[in-house]
């Protein structure tokens, strides 16, 4: 079995490359050719965490993998992540464990990546400016994919703690070629903003309808079980699109709270979702219809991202003789 660690992952996890191959994977997904069950968890209540398992299959691409991943909201502040987790990539054609990975390099690469790709079918071709939301690791990477996609020139960074907004601003203004500043206050990221991206814990609504600017992407891949990135009127208004229907809609803890409130609190319906990223890919629903339509996409996670981003860091691992072999028997 090869081991690949988080440096390894990072060295040789091609975000161009993952763009690009998340798309047929959600195309798949929507087809249902590819398999990804709703998440499974072990609950911690006293540390309000849980270990969730994702196991996926993308056939068009040989990627069989199954994710445990934890989340610990408690981290935030110290030296561990909230996101903690590890990848076991199978032989498509025996069953047999082929790669052990960390997951949690991998985590922030897809959900930036798909992220990445919903910019790239729903966001204004022209948008330039970016709203950072959170930051975090998400949001790191989250500013590195869409800067892939669109010609950003401005990102405005904004989170509950000015230092580490301005932290991650200069991280940032050294990476990317870009104006990265950070801003105190949600609204005032957002004001003007062609593409948000909502990175966060959040347990109020950090995307609010009278702080946005019409034509406005928004990205939400914040989790929280007890609440919510989005409010109802975005929600109401925007063209909403997410990964899956089924995960984004089910219970607890697979689906999104931002989706399933107003739908409980009868502000929308569940036929308010109106496309799923693989309709889109493979141009089976319409995306964006006018310049100042407000588009949402929603991300919950799933599985085939994770199957595919491993297979693909496999890959360049046995190109380049990257990891350490060992032997499971």
């Amino acid at each position: 079995m090869l081991v690949l660690g988080r440096s390894h992952i990072e060295a040789l996890l091609d975000m161009d490359a993952l763009i690009d191959a998340l798309g047929p994977a959600m195309a798949d997904l929507t087809a249902g050719s590819a398999s990804a069950p709703d998440r499974v968890a072990a609950t911690v209540p006293e540390r309000q965490g849980f270990v969730a398992a994702m196991p996926g299959y993308v056939p068009s691409a040989g990627a069989l993998a199954s994710k445990l991943v934890s989340l610990f909201p408690h981290n935030a502040g110290t030296s561990l992540p909230t996101h903690q987790a590890v990848i076991v990539v199978f032989d498509p054609d025996t069953g047999e464990p082929v790669a052990f990975l960390d997951g949690t390099a991998i985590t922030s690469a897809r959900t930036a990546a798909c992220s990445a790709l919903s910019a790239r079918l729903l966001a204004r071709a022209d948008s330039t400016v970016l709203a950072l939301l959170g930051t975090g690791v998400q949001a790191r990477s989250h500013a590195r994919a869409i800067c892939r996609v669109r010609p950003i020139l401005q990102i405005r960074v904004a989170g509950r703690d000015p230092a580490k907004a301005a932290a991650l601003a200069g991280e940032l203004s050294s990476v990317l070629d870009a104006d990265v500043r950070a801003v105190p206050a949600y609204a005032e990221a957002l004001d003007g903003a062609d593409i948000a991206a909502a990175t966060t814990h959040a347990l109020e609504p950090v995307v609010r309808r009278p702080w946005l600017t019409p034509g406005v992407h928004v990205i939400s891949v914040g989790y929280n079980p007890d609440g919510r990135e989005v409010d109802d009127a975005t929600v109401a208004e925007a063209l909403v699109c997410v990964e899956s229907r089924q995960a984004a809609l089910a219970p607890f803890p697979a689906g999104s709270n931002d989706l399933l409130m107003p739908i409980r609190d009868g502000v929308i319906t569940a036929d308010h979702v109106h496309t799923e990223l693989g309709e889109l890919v493979s141009s089976s629903k319409p995306g964006r219809t006018s310049p100042d339509q407000i588009t949402l996409y929603k991300s919950v996670g799933v599985a085939v991202q994770d199957a595919v981003a491993a297979a693909l860091v496999v890959a360049a691992a046995r190109k380049k003789s990257v990891g350490e072999e060992i032997a499971l028997g």
